[in-house]
């Protein structure tokens, strides 16, 4: 990793603030949502998923419901939260089934596919 967890910034520009730890998330299972060039998927949105989000992601051919031991991936059920990839959140947002965000968990690269308003509409630790 180029850049560690605790010198990246959240779409605040504040210091990006862990995601979850049970499960633990982030693509390299230490808790954040942070990114560098081998996370393919800009997995940089923590967000507090959702039924009808995790059956929209199964319905795109991402199925993060079933537990997957060889990539330490415990499978999500509603009110989990996770780093999710910012492709398939936006994805989400324009059909209707975006999960909500906790927006200082979420990396400033986000902002590079979804814009501010957007992220923030959907925040639920600010205001």
């Amino acid at each position: 990793m180029s850049t560690p967890a605790s010198v990246q910034k959240n779409v605040l520009g504040e210091p990006l603030q862990p995601c979850c730890l049970d499960p633990v998330t982030g693509i390299y299972r230490d808790g954040y949502c942070h990114t560098d060039k081998q996370d393919h998927g800009r997995h940089v949105v923590c967000a507090k998923v959702t039924k009808d989000f995790l059956e929209f992601s199964l319905e795109q051919g991402n199925d993060l419901i079933t537990p997957n031991q060889a990539m330490d991936f415990p499978g999500l059920r509603e009110g989990d939260q996770w780093c999710l990839c910012a492709e398939r959140w936006k994805q989400a947002f324009e059909a209707g089934v975006a999960p909500p965000i906790y927006i200082r968990s979420t990396h400033e690269d986000a902002l590079e596919v979804i814009n501010f308003g957007t992220l923030k509409s959907k925040a639920i630790d600010i205001h």
